[in-house]
Protein backbone atom coordinates (compact mmCIF):
# COMPACT_ATOMS: atom_id res chain seq x y z
CA UNK A 1 0.00 0.00 0.00
CA UNK A 2 1.11 3.24 -0.50
CA UNK A 3 1.99 5.97 2.18
CA UNK A 4 0.34 8.34 -0.01
CA UNK A 5 -2.91 6.85 0.09
CA UNK A 6 -5.46 8.49 1.81
CA UNK A 7 -7.25 6.36 4.30
CA UNK A 8 -10.52 6.93 6.44
CA UNK A 9 -11.88 4.35 8.79
CA UNK A 10 -16.03 3.67 8.91
CA UNK A 11 -17.83 2.59 11.49
CA UNK A 12 -21.37 2.43 13.02
CA UNK A 13 -22.98 2.99 16.40
CA UNK A 14 -25.23 1.10 17.99
CA UNK A 15 -27.89 3.69 16.74
CA UNK A 16 -27.62 3.70 13.81
CA UNK A 17 -25.01 6.57 13.30
CA UNK A 18 -22.24 6.35 11.32
CA UNK A 19 -18.81 7.80 11.95
CA UNK A 20 -15.68 8.28 10.09
CA UNK A 21 -12.13 10.29 10.86
CA UNK A 22 -8.50 10.02 8.70
CA UNK A 23 -6.26 7.46 10.24
CA UNK A 24 -4.41 8.24 11.58
CA UNK A 25 -7.35 10.47 13.66
CA UNK A 26 -6.90 14.05 12.73
CA UNK A 27 -8.25 16.61 15.32
CA UNK A 28 -11.81 17.92 14.24
CA UNK A 29 -11.66 15.73 11.56
CA UNK A 30 -13.88 13.15 12.89
CA UNK A 31 -17.79 12.74 10.96
CA UNK A 32 -20.98 11.73 12.16
CA UNK A 33 -23.76 11.02 9.90
CA UNK A 34 -27.05 9.06 9.09
CA UNK A 35 -25.85 8.00 5.84
CA UNK A 36 -21.98 6.37 5.09
CA UNK A 37 -22.24 7.36 1.40
CA UNK A 38 -22.10 11.13 2.75
CA UNK A 39 -18.95 10.24 4.36
CA UNK A 40 -17.84 8.74 1.54
CA UNK A 41 -18.41 11.24 -0.41
CA UNK A 42 -16.72 14.23 2.20
CA UNK A 43 -13.11 12.22 1.86
CA UNK A 44 -10.51 13.01 -0.49
CA UNK A 45 -10.79 10.98 -4.17
CA UNK A 46 -8.84 7.52 -4.05
CA UNK A 47 -9.48 7.09 -0.39
CA UNK A 48 -8.70 3.56 1.05
CA UNK A 49 -11.31 2.73 3.69
CA UNK A 50 -10.74 0.88 6.47
CA UNK A 51 -14.01 -1.62 8.07
CA UNK A 52 -15.64 -3.86 9.80
CA UNK A 53 -16.15 -5.96 6.86
CA UNK A 54 -16.86 -5.24 2.78
CA UNK A 55 -19.74 -7.54 2.81
CA UNK A 56 -21.55 -5.50 5.21
CA UNK A 57 -20.77 -2.41 4.45
CA UNK A 58 -20.05 -1.78 0.23
CA UNK A 59 -23.48 -3.06 -0.45
CA UNK A 60 -25.31 -0.30 1.13
CA UNK A 61 -22.74 2.60 -0.77
CA UNK A 62 -23.51 1.12 -4.05
CA UNK A 63 -27.31 1.33 -3.11
CA UNK A 64 -26.58 4.96 -2.17
CA UNK A 65 -24.47 5.36 -5.75
CA UNK A 66 -21.35 5.54 -4.11
CA UNK A 67 -18.18 3.28 -5.03
CA UNK A 68 -15.13 3.33 -3.48
CA UNK A 69 -11.83 2.79 -4.87
CA UNK A 70 -9.69 1.07 -2.02
CA UNK A 71 -10.18 -1.03 1.30
CA UNK A 72 -9.13 -2.87 4.05
CA UNK A 73 -11.24 -5.43 5.65
CA UNK A 74 -10.78 -5.80 8.65
CA UNK A 75 -11.96 -9.46 9.29
CA UNK A 76 -10.60 -10.53 5.92
CA UNK A 77 -7.33 -9.52 6.90
CA UNK A 78 -7.74 -10.92 10.69
CA UNK A 79 -8.60 -13.88 8.85
CA UNK A 80 -5.17 -14.19 6.82
CA UNK A 81 -3.27 -12.66 9.82
CA UNK A 82 -4.37 -16.14 12.76
CA UNK A 83 -3.74 -18.33 9.33
CA UNK A 84 -0.34 -16.86 8.71
CA UNK A 85 0.29 -16.75 12.61
CA UNK A 86 -0.96 -20.59 12.76
CA UNK A 87 -3.97 -19.94 15.05
CA UNK A 88 -6.71 -21.32 12.46
CA UNK A 89 -9.92 -21.62 14.18
CA UNK A 90 -9.83 -18.77 16.43
CA UNK A 91 -12.58 -15.86 16.05
CA UNK A 92 -11.81 -13.66 13.12
CA UNK A 93 -14.26 -11.35 13.63
CA UNK A 94 -13.69 -7.54 14.49
CA UNK A 95 -15.44 -7.80 17.60
CA UNK A 96 -13.24 -10.75 18.06
CA UNK A 97 -9.95 -8.96 17.56
CA UNK A 98 -10.72 -6.31 19.55
CA UNK A 99 -11.40 -8.74 22.42
CA UNK A 100 -8.05 -9.89 22.19
CA UNK A 101 -6.33 -6.42 22.06
CA UNK A 102 -7.93 -5.42 25.32
CA UNK A 103 -8.37 -9.21 26.55
CA UNK A 104 -11.80 -9.32 27.21
CA UNK A 105 -13.44 -12.68 26.54
CA UNK A 106 -13.38 -13.36 22.80
CA UNK A 107 -16.91 -13.62 21.53
CA UNK A 108 -17.56 -16.45 19.08
CA UNK A 109 -17.67 -15.87 15.01
CA UNK A 110 -21.81 -14.78 14.16
CA UNK A 111 -22.89 -17.88 12.37
CA UNK A 112 -22.72 -17.42 8.43
CA UNK A 113 -25.89 -16.17 6.42
CA UNK A 114 -27.54 -18.84 4.90
CA UNK A 115 -28.36 -17.80 1.17
CA UNK A 116 -31.66 -16.83 0.30
CA UNK A 117 -32.77 -17.63 -3.28
CA UNK A 118 -33.74 -13.98 -4.56
CA UNK A 119 -31.98 -11.01 -4.88
CA UNK A 120 -31.50 -9.15 -1.64
CA UNK A 121 -28.58 -6.58 -0.38
CA UNK A 122 -26.98 -7.55 2.99
CA UNK A 123 -27.88 -4.31 4.62
CA UNK A 124 -31.23 -5.88 5.00
CA UNK A 125 -29.73 -8.86 6.63
CA UNK A 126 -29.02 -9.09 10.37
CA UNK A 127 -26.04 -7.23 11.60
CA UNK A 128 -23.63 -8.49 14.38
CA UNK A 129 -22.81 -6.28 17.20
CA UNK A 130 -20.90 -3.02 16.25
CA UNK A 131 -17.69 -2.02 16.71
CA UNK A 132 -17.06 1.31 17.74
CA UNK A 133 -14.77 3.29 15.73
CA UNK A 134 -11.76 3.77 17.89
CA UNK A 135 -11.85 0.03 18.86
CA UNK A 136 -11.71 -0.27 14.82
CA UNK A 137 -8.66 2.01 14.72
CA UNK A 138 -7.03 0.24 17.52
CA UNK A 139 -7.28 -3.35 15.61
CA UNK A 140 -6.18 -1.68 12.67
CA UNK A 141 -3.10 -0.47 14.00
CA UNK A 142 -2.61 -3.62 15.04
CA UNK A 143 -2.87 -5.21 12.15
CA UNK A 144 -0.17 -2.99 10.64
CA UNK A 145 1.89 -4.45 12.99
CA UNK A 146 1.31 -8.14 12.90
CA UNK A 147 1.24 -7.40 8.89
CA UNK A 148 5.42 -5.98 9.21
CA UNK A 149 6.40 -9.23 11.29
CA UNK A 150 5.13 -11.60 8.46
CA UNK A 151 8.16 -13.34 6.80
CA UNK A 152 7.50 -11.32 3.67
CA UNK A 153 5.84 -8.15 4.84
CA UNK A 154 5.32 -6.48 1.43
CA UNK A 155 3.60 -10.03 0.14
CA UNK A 156 1.40 -10.04 3.09
CA UNK A 157 0.64 -6.60 2.53
CA UNK A 158 -0.09 -6.88 -0.79
CA UNK A 159 -2.39 -10.18 0.22
CA UNK A 160 -4.23 -8.12 2.34
CA UNK A 161 -5.09 -5.15 0.27
CA UNK A 162 -5.52 -7.38 -2.79
CA UNK A 163 -7.98 -9.83 -1.05
CA UNK A 164 -9.78 -6.27 0.22
CA UNK A 165 -10.28 -5.34 -2.93
CA UNK A 166 -11.40 -8.43 -4.24
CA UNK A 167 -14.50 -8.12 -1.67
CA UNK A 168 -15.13 -5.00 -3.60
CA UNK A 169 -15.48 -6.44 -6.71
CA UNK A 170 -17.53 -9.36 -5.59
CA UNK A 171 -19.93 -6.98 -4.19
CA UNK A 172 -20.54 -4.89 -7.09
CA UNK A 173 -20.55 -8.29 -9.18
CA UNK A 174 -23.53 -9.58 -6.63
CA UNK A 175 -25.34 -6.15 -7.74
CA UNK A 176 -24.78 -5.96 -10.96
CA UNK A 177 -26.11 -9.51 -11.42
CA UNK A 178 -24.84 -12.29 -14.55
CA UNK A 179 -27.31 -11.29 -17.51
CA UNK A 180 -30.07 -14.37 -17.90
CA UNK A 181 -32.96 -15.08 -20.20
CA UNK A 182 -35.40 -16.70 -18.34
CA UNK A 183 -37.30 -17.47 -21.58
CA UNK A 184 -34.80 -18.90 -23.06
CA UNK A 185 -33.60 -21.11 -19.90
CA UNK A 186 -37.68 -22.67 -19.83
CA UNK A 187 -37.26 -23.21 -23.55
CA UNK A 188 -34.35 -25.12 -22.98
CA UNK A 189 -35.45 -27.36 -19.86
CA UNK A 190 -38.66 -28.54 -21.94
CA UNK A 191 -36.33 -29.57 -24.86
CA UNK A 192 -34.25 -31.19 -22.55
CA UNK A 193 -36.60 -32.70 -19.96
CA UNK A 194 -39.87 -32.71 -21.46
CA UNK A 195 -43.36 -30.84 -20.77
CA UNK A 196 -44.09 -31.22 -16.67
CA UNK A 197 -47.01 -32.90 -15.77
CA UNK A 198 -50.02 -30.97 -13.95
CA UNK A 199 -49.88 -31.54 -10.11
CA UNK A 200 -46.07 -31.79 -10.01
CA UNK A 201 -43.86 -35.04 -10.63
CA UNK A 202 -40.72 -35.26 -12.90
CA UNK A 203 -40.96 -34.10 -16.25
CA UNK A 204 -42.22 -36.19 -19.36
CA UNK A 205 -38.29 -37.24 -20.37
CA UNK A 206 -37.39 -38.30 -17.35
CA UNK A 207 -40.29 -39.78 -15.98
CA UNK A 208 -40.16 -42.48 -19.48
CA UNK A 209 -36.20 -42.98 -18.85
CA UNK A 210 -37.28 -43.99 -14.75
CA UNK A 211 -39.86 -46.35 -17.07
CA UNK A 212 -36.83 -47.55 -19.07
CA UNK A 213 -34.59 -48.16 -16.18
CA UNK A 214 -37.56 -50.00 -14.51
CA UNK A 215 -37.74 -52.00 -17.15
CA UNK A 216 -34.49 -52.97 -17.79
CA UNK A 217 -34.46 -54.51 -13.87
CA UNK A 218 -37.98 -56.44 -14.59
CA UNK A 219 -39.09 -54.42 -11.20
CA UNK A 220 -39.83 -50.83 -9.89
CA UNK A 221 -36.73 -48.92 -9.28
CA UNK A 222 -36.09 -45.16 -8.42
CA UNK A 223 -33.03 -44.36 -10.74
CA UNK A 224 -32.44 -41.17 -8.21
CA UNK A 225 -31.96 -42.97 -5.54
CA UNK A 226 -28.25 -44.93 -5.34
CA UNK A 227 -29.11 -47.86 -2.95
CA UNK A 228 -32.03 -48.68 -5.23
CA UNK A 229 -30.13 -48.77 -8.12
CA UNK A 230 -27.02 -50.95 -6.12
CA UNK A 231 -29.49 -53.22 -4.78
CA UNK A 232 -30.99 -53.68 -8.36
CA UNK A 233 -27.67 -54.77 -9.84
CA UNK A 234 -26.80 -56.84 -6.61
CA UNK A 235 -29.50 -59.00 -7.56
CA UNK A 236 -28.93 -58.90 -11.17
CA UNK A 237 -25.56 -60.00 -9.66
CA UNK A 238 -23.18 -56.94 -10.24
CA UNK A 239 -21.61 -55.75 -7.40
CA UNK A 240 -20.96 -52.16 -7.49
CA UNK A 241 -19.98 -49.61 -4.31
CA UNK A 242 -21.48 -46.47 -5.93
CA UNK A 243 -23.39 -44.91 -9.01
CA UNK A 244 -20.60 -42.82 -10.49
CA UNK A 245 -20.94 -42.95 -13.90
CA UNK A 246 -17.28 -44.17 -14.45
CA UNK A 247 -18.35 -46.88 -12.55
CA UNK A 248 -21.66 -47.66 -14.36
CA UNK A 249 -20.59 -47.09 -17.82
CA UNK A 250 -18.70 -50.08 -18.59
CA UNK A 251 -21.28 -52.24 -17.10
CA UNK A 252 -22.78 -54.93 -19.58
CA UNK A 253 -26.58 -54.55 -18.61
CA UNK A 254 -29.67 -52.86 -20.70
CA UNK A 255 -30.67 -50.33 -17.60
CA UNK A 256 -27.15 -48.45 -18.34
CA UNK A 257 -28.01 -46.25 -21.12
CA UNK A 258 -31.15 -45.17 -20.00
CA UNK A 259 -29.61 -44.77 -16.56
CA UNK A 260 -26.55 -42.71 -17.64
CA UNK A 261 -29.04 -40.54 -19.54
CA UNK A 262 -31.28 -40.35 -16.39
CA UNK A 263 -28.42 -38.72 -14.17
CA UNK A 264 -27.41 -36.03 -16.74
CA UNK A 265 -30.72 -35.14 -17.28
CA UNK A 266 -31.78 -35.49 -13.23
CA UNK A 267 -28.95 -32.72 -12.19
CA UNK A 268 -29.86 -30.14 -14.60
CA UNK A 269 -33.28 -30.65 -13.34
CA UNK A 270 -32.71 -30.55 -9.84
CA UNK A 271 -29.94 -28.16 -9.73
CA UNK A 272 -31.17 -25.67 -12.48
CA UNK A 273 -34.51 -26.86 -13.34
CA UNK A 274 -37.92 -24.31 -13.11
CA UNK A 275 -37.61 -24.08 -8.96
CA UNK A 276 -34.06 -23.09 -9.59
CA UNK A 277 -34.84 -20.46 -12.17
CA UNK A 278 -38.06 -19.26 -10.08
CA UNK A 279 -35.27 -19.01 -7.02
CA UNK A 280 -32.61 -17.16 -8.72
CA UNK A 281 -33.16 -15.21 -11.40
CA UNK A 282 -35.19 -11.70 -11.29
CA UNK A 283 -35.30 -8.93 -13.64
CA UNK A 284 -33.09 -10.99 -16.09
CA UNK A 285 -30.05 -11.09 -13.86
CA UNK A 286 -28.99 -14.21 -11.56
CA UNK A 287 -27.30 -12.88 -8.94
CA UNK A 288 -25.35 -15.71 -6.95
CA UNK A 289 -23.11 -14.13 -3.58
CA UNK A 290 -20.17 -14.43 -4.55
CA UNK A 291 -17.42 -14.65 -1.55
CA UNK A 292 -13.65 -14.01 -2.07
CA UNK A 293 -10.99 -16.65 -0.14
CA UNK A 294 -13.91 -19.06 0.43
CA UNK A 295 -11.99 -21.68 0.35
CA UNK A 296 -8.24 -22.93 1.65
CA UNK A 297 -6.28 -22.12 -0.98
CA UNK A 298 -8.02 -18.88 -2.02
CA UNK A 299 -10.64 -19.52 -4.34
CA UNK A 300 -14.13 -17.84 -4.25
CA UNK A 301 -17.42 -19.47 -3.67
CA UNK A 302 -20.67 -18.87 -3.83
CA UNK A 303 -23.91 -18.82 -1.01
CA UNK A 304 -25.91 -20.38 -3.09
CA UNK A 305 -27.16 -20.75 -6.51
CA UNK A 306 -24.44 -23.11 -7.62
CA UNK A 307 -22.67 -20.62 -9.87
CA UNK A 308 -19.49 -22.32 -10.49
CA UNK A 309 -21.37 -25.09 -11.47
CA UNK A 310 -23.28 -23.72 -14.50
CA UNK A 311 -23.22 -26.70 -17.27
CA UNK A 312 -22.33 -26.17 -20.81
CA UNK A 313 -26.21 -26.31 -22.32
CA UNK A 314 -27.40 -24.02 -18.95
CA UNK A 315 -25.26 -21.49 -20.47
CA UNK A 316 -27.38 -20.61 -23.47
CA UNK A 317 -29.59 -18.72 -21.43
CA UNK A 318 -26.54 -16.34 -20.41
CA UNK A 319 -27.54 -13.77 -22.87
CA UNK A 320 -25.87 -10.32 -23.32
CA UNK A 321 -28.15 -7.34 -23.29
CA UNK A 322 -29.87 -6.16 -26.86
CA UNK A 323 -26.40 -3.93 -27.77
CA UNK A 324 -24.02 -5.16 -25.12
CA UNK A 325 -21.25 -8.55 -25.57
CA UNK A 326 -19.78 -11.00 -23.07
CA UNK A 327 -16.25 -10.54 -22.91
CA UNK A 328 -15.52 -13.98 -21.90
CA UNK A 329 -11.50 -14.87 -20.55
CA UNK A 330 -10.06 -17.83 -19.57
CA UNK A 331 -6.64 -17.55 -18.41
CA UNK A 332 -4.27 -20.08 -20.44
CA UNK A 333 -2.51 -22.93 -18.21
CA UNK A 334 -2.44 -20.90 -15.00
CA UNK A 335 -1.37 -23.01 -12.35
CA UNK A 336 1.48 -24.12 -14.56
CA UNK A 337 2.24 -20.54 -15.19
CA UNK A 338 2.15 -20.02 -11.56
CA UNK A 339 4.35 -22.63 -10.62
CA UNK A 340 7.07 -21.34 -12.98
CA UNK A 341 6.89 -17.86 -11.63
CA UNK A 342 7.10 -19.55 -7.48
CA UNK A 343 9.85 -22.06 -8.51
CA UNK A 344 11.60 -19.61 -10.31
CA UNK A 345 12.72 -22.17 -12.32
CA UNK A 346 15.13 -20.53 -15.61
CA UNK A 347 14.22 -23.14 -18.10
CA UNK A 348 10.64 -23.61 -16.87
CA UNK A 349 10.00 -19.69 -16.95
CA UNK A 350 11.50 -19.47 -20.32
CA UNK A 351 9.35 -21.92 -21.67
CA UNK A 352 6.21 -19.96 -19.54
CA UNK A 353 7.20 -16.69 -21.47
CA UNK A 354 6.80 -18.26 -24.77
CA UNK A 355 4.02 -17.45 -27.01
CA UNK A 356 2.49 -20.56 -27.86
CA UNK A 357 0.68 -23.19 -25.83
CA UNK A 358 2.33 -24.19 -22.29
CA UNK A 359 2.55 -27.88 -22.71
CA UNK A 360 2.92 -28.16 -26.37
CA UNK A 361 6.53 -25.79 -25.43
CA UNK A 362 7.27 -28.11 -22.35
CA UNK A 363 7.11 -31.60 -24.56
CA UNK A 364 9.89 -30.47 -26.81
CA UNK A 365 12.02 -30.62 -23.87
CA UNK A 366 11.87 -34.27 -23.25
CA UNK A 367 8.75 -35.63 -24.35
CA UNK A 368 9.39 -36.36 -28.48
CA UNK A 369 6.80 -33.38 -29.01
CA UNK A 370 4.29 -35.65 -27.33
CA UNK A 371 1.68 -32.67 -25.70
CA UNK A 372 -0.31 -35.40 -24.00
CA UNK A 373 2.43 -36.58 -21.98
CA UNK A 374 3.91 -33.35 -21.08
CA UNK A 375 0.58 -31.94 -19.78
CA UNK A 376 0.35 -35.32 -17.50
CA UNK A 377 3.62 -34.99 -16.43
CA UNK A 378 3.03 -31.47 -15.52
CA UNK A 379 0.08 -31.94 -13.34
CA UNK A 380 0.90 -34.67 -11.91
CA UNK A 381 3.67 -33.16 -10.15
CA UNK A 382 1.29 -30.15 -9.26
CA UNK A 383 -1.39 -33.00 -7.97
CA UNK A 384 1.12 -35.47 -7.13
CA UNK A 385 0.10 -38.34 -9.44
CA UNK A 386 3.02 -40.35 -9.41
CA UNK A 387 2.10 -43.56 -9.72
CA UNK A 388 2.24 -45.81 -13.25
CA UNK A 389 3.46 -43.58 -16.36
CA UNK A 390 3.23 -40.68 -14.25
CA UNK A 391 6.16 -41.24 -12.71
CA UNK A 392 8.17 -42.25 -15.46
CA UNK A 393 6.80 -38.78 -16.76
CA UNK A 394 7.91 -36.73 -13.65
CA UNK A 395 11.46 -38.38 -13.65
CA UNK A 396 11.97 -36.60 -17.23
CA UNK A 397 9.61 -33.39 -16.11
CA UNK A 398 12.12 -33.31 -13.10
CA UNK A 399 15.24 -33.59 -15.15
CA UNK A 400 14.42 -30.74 -17.43
CA UNK A 401 12.60 -28.36 -15.12
CA UNK A 402 14.21 -29.43 -10.91
CA UNK A 403 13.75 -26.31 -9.41
CA UNK A 404 9.92 -26.55 -9.96
CA UNK A 405 9.69 -29.83 -9.37
CA UNK A 406 11.84 -29.37 -6.21
CA UNK A 407 9.35 -26.47 -5.34
CA UNK A 408 6.15 -28.72 -4.95
CA UNK A 409 8.59 -31.66 -3.47
CA UNK A 410 9.42 -29.71 -0.89
CA UNK A 411 5.91 -28.01 -0.22
CA UNK A 412 4.35 -32.14 -0.19
CA UNK A 413 7.55 -32.69 2.17
CA UNK A 414 6.28 -29.78 4.85
CA UNK A 415 2.91 -30.81 4.12
CA UNK A 416 3.45 -34.99 5.36
CA UNK A 417 5.75 -33.62 8.56
CA UNK A 418 2.65 -31.19 9.65
CA UNK A 419 4.59 -28.13 9.11
CA UNK A 420 2.67 -24.73 7.78
CA UNK A 421 2.88 -24.11 4.07
CA UNK A 422 2.38 -21.33 2.01
CA UNK A 423 1.61 -19.32 -0.93
CA UNK A 424 3.90 -17.15 -2.90
CA UNK A 425 1.79 -13.84 -0.83
CA UNK A 426 1.51 -15.55 2.25
CA UNK A 427 -1.90 -16.98 2.34
CA UNK A 428 -1.03 -20.45 5.24
CA UNK A 429 -2.81 -23.91 5.02
CA UNK A 430 -4.20 -25.16 8.11
CA UNK A 431 -1.83 -27.28 10.41
CA UNK A 432 -3.83 -31.19 10.43
CA UNK A 433 -6.34 -30.37 12.62
CA UNK A 434 -10.12 -31.63 12.25
CA UNK A 435 -11.79 -28.87 9.40
CA UNK A 436 -14.11 -29.14 6.36
CA UNK A 437 -12.68 -29.67 2.51
CA UNK A 438 -11.52 -27.42 0.24
CA UNK A 439 -14.90 -26.80 -1.34
CA UNK A 440 -17.95 -24.46 -2.10
CA UNK A 441 -20.48 -27.58 -1.14
CA UNK A 442 -21.52 -27.61 -4.62
CA UNK A 443 -18.00 -28.56 -5.94
CA UNK A 444 -15.42 -26.42 -6.94
CA UNK A 445 -14.93 -27.04 -10.67
CA UNK A 446 -11.13 -26.92 -10.13
CA UNK A 447 -9.87 -26.54 -13.69
CA UNK A 448 -9.90 -30.44 -13.97
CA UNK A 449 -7.25 -30.88 -17.21
CA UNK A 450 -6.78 -34.85 -18.39
CA UNK A 451 -7.59 -36.82 -15.65
CA UNK A 452 -5.54 -34.78 -12.95
CA UNK A 453 -7.64 -35.11 -9.78
CA UNK A 454 -8.46 -31.63 -7.88
CA UNK A 455 -10.09 -30.87 -4.83
CA UNK A 456 -13.50 -30.71 -5.08
CA UNK A 457 -13.67 -31.33 -9.29
CA UNK A 458 -16.46 -34.23 -9.05
CA UNK A 459 -14.54 -37.26 -9.34
CA UNK A 460 -14.49 -38.38 -5.98
CA UNK A 461 -11.25 -37.42 -4.21
CA UNK A 462 -10.72 -34.43 -2.16
CA UNK A 463 -7.55 -34.12 -1.07
CA UNK A 464 -7.87 -32.59 2.97
CA UNK A 465 -5.09 -30.90 4.77
CA UNK A 466 -6.67 -32.70 7.80
CA UNK A 467 -6.03 -36.17 6.79
CA UNK A 468 -4.36 -38.25 9.09
CA UNK A 469 -2.33 -39.75 6.33
CA UNK A 470 0.38 -37.68 6.09
CA UNK A 471 0.77 -38.82 2.24
CA UNK A 472 -2.61 -37.68 1.57
CA UNK A 473 -1.63 -34.17 3.70
CA UNK A 474 1.34 -33.67 1.57
CA UNK A 475 -0.37 -34.20 -1.97
CA UNK A 476 -2.86 -31.38 -0.37
CA UNK A 477 -0.03 -28.88 0.28
CA UNK A 478 1.40 -29.71 -2.96
CA UNK A 479 -0.87 -28.52 -4.58
CA UNK A 480 -1.77 -25.68 -2.07
CA UNK A 481 1.37 -23.62 -2.94
CA UNK A 482 0.68 -23.97 -6.54
CA UNK A 483 -3.19 -23.53 -6.91
CA UNK A 484 -3.58 -20.55 -4.17
CA UNK A 485 -0.48 -18.71 -5.62
CA UNK A 486 -2.79 -19.08 -8.61
CA UNK A 487 -5.54 -17.57 -6.58
CA UNK A 488 -3.45 -14.65 -5.04
CA UNK A 489 -2.60 -13.74 -8.84
CA UNK A 490 -6.37 -13.69 -9.37
CA UNK A 491 -7.32 -11.43 -7.27
CA UNK A 492 -4.33 -8.86 -8.41
CA UNK A 493 -6.21 -9.64 -12.09
CA UNK A 494 -9.30 -8.80 -10.73
CA UNK A 495 -8.06 -5.33 -8.78
CA UNK A 496 -5.94 -3.94 -11.75
CA UNK A 497 -9.48 -4.62 -14.53
CA UNK A 498 -11.78 -3.14 -12.12
CA UNK A 499 -9.03 -0.07 -12.42
CA UNK A 500 -9.30 -0.35 -15.97
CA UNK A 501 -12.61 -0.42 -16.53
CA UNK A 502 -13.74 2.04 -14.08
CA UNK A 503 -14.17 4.75 -16.64
CA UNK A 504 -16.58 2.37 -19.13
CA UNK A 505 -20.04 1.35 -18.81
CA UNK A 506 -18.54 -2.30 -18.47
CA UNK A 507 -19.35 -4.68 -15.31
CA UNK A 508 -17.51 -7.31 -14.09
CA UNK A 509 -20.85 -10.08 -13.88
CA UNK A 510 -18.81 -13.62 -13.20
CA UNK A 511 -15.49 -14.81 -12.06
CA UNK A 512 -14.18 -18.56 -11.50
CA UNK A 513 -10.92 -19.79 -10.44
CA UNK A 514 -9.48 -18.79 -14.10
CA UNK A 515 -12.07 -17.67 -15.96
CA UNK A 516 -13.75 -13.92 -16.09
CA UNK A 517 -16.61 -12.32 -17.52
CA UNK A 518 -17.60 -8.77 -18.43
CA UNK A 519 -20.73 -7.61 -19.43
CA UNK A 520 -19.74 -4.34 -21.73
CA UNK A 521 -21.44 -2.45 -24.55
CA UNK A 522 -20.59 -3.99 -27.97
CA UNK A 523 -18.57 -0.43 -28.75
CA UNK A 524 -16.57 -1.24 -25.71
CA UNK A 525 -15.38 -4.79 -26.32
CA UNK A 526 -12.23 -4.90 -27.67
CA UNK A 527 -10.96 -1.77 -24.67
CA UNK A 528 -12.40 -4.69 -22.03
CA UNK A 529 -9.98 -7.27 -24.13
CA UNK A 530 -7.41 -5.45 -24.00
CA UNK A 531 -8.37 -4.24 -20.49
CA UNK A 532 -8.29 -7.91 -19.83
CA UNK A 533 -4.74 -8.57 -20.87
CA UNK A 534 -3.05 -5.62 -19.63
CA UNK A 535 -4.65 -6.72 -16.35
CA UNK A 536 -3.05 -10.23 -16.38
CA UNK A 537 0.76 -8.87 -17.14
CA UNK A 538 -0.33 -6.31 -14.20
CA UNK A 539 -0.97 -9.37 -12.09
CA UNK A 540 1.90 -10.88 -13.17
CA UNK A 541 4.47 -8.72 -12.39
CA UNK A 542 3.37 -7.19 -8.94
CA UNK A 543 2.50 -10.85 -7.84
CA UNK A 544 5.75 -12.28 -8.94
CA UNK A 545 8.28 -9.60 -10.32
CA UNK A 546 10.07 -9.30 -13.41
CA UNK A 547 10.13 -12.61 -14.66
CA UNK A 548 10.02 -13.93 -18.00
CA UNK A 549 6.36 -15.33 -17.09
CA UNK A 550 3.35 -14.71 -18.95
CA UNK A 551 -0.08 -15.16 -18.49
CA UNK A 552 -1.94 -15.15 -21.57
CA UNK A 553 -5.70 -15.60 -21.81
CA UNK A 554 -8.06 -17.27 -24.78
CA UNK A 555 -10.64 -14.51 -24.89
CA UNK A 556 -14.42 -14.62 -27.20
CA UNK A 557 -16.47 -11.67 -27.17
CA UNK A 558 -20.04 -12.84 -27.55
CA UNK A 559 -23.78 -12.57 -27.01
CA UNK A 560 -24.56 -16.27 -25.78
CA UNK A 561 -22.00 -17.70 -22.92
CA UNK A 562 -22.56 -20.68 -24.53
CA UNK A 563 -21.02 -19.66 -27.75
CA UNK A 564 -17.47 -18.81 -25.73
CA UNK A 565 -16.29 -22.51 -25.99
Amino acid sequence: MSDRTPRWALAEDADGWWHATPVPPAEGARLRVRDPADAVRAAPPGTRWVWRSTAAVYPRLLAAGARVERCHDIEDAELLLLGHEGRFGEPRSAAAAWARLTHAPVPPDPRPRAAEPRAQDSLFDPQPTPVPLDALLAVHADQVKRLDATAHPDRMRLLTAAESAAFLVAAEMNRAGLPWRADVHRALLTELLGERYAGGGEPRRLAELADRVSAAFGRRVRPELPADVIKAFAEAGIKLKSTRRWEIQELDHPAVEPLLAYKKLYRIYTAHGWSWLADWVHDGRFRPEFIPGGTLTGRWVTNGGGALQIPKVIRRAVVADPGWRLVVADADQMEPRVLAAISRDPAFMEVAGRPEDLYTAVSRQGFSGDRDKAKIAVLGAVYGQTSGDGLKNLAALRRRFPRAVAYVDDAAKAGEEGRLVRTWLGRTCPPPVSAPDDGDGAGDPGGGEAGIPQDGDGDGWTPSYASTNTRARGRFTRNFVVQGSAADWALLLLAALRQATAGMRAELVFFQHDEVIVHCPAEEAEAVVEAIRAAGDRAGRIAFGDTPVRFPFTTAVVECYADAK
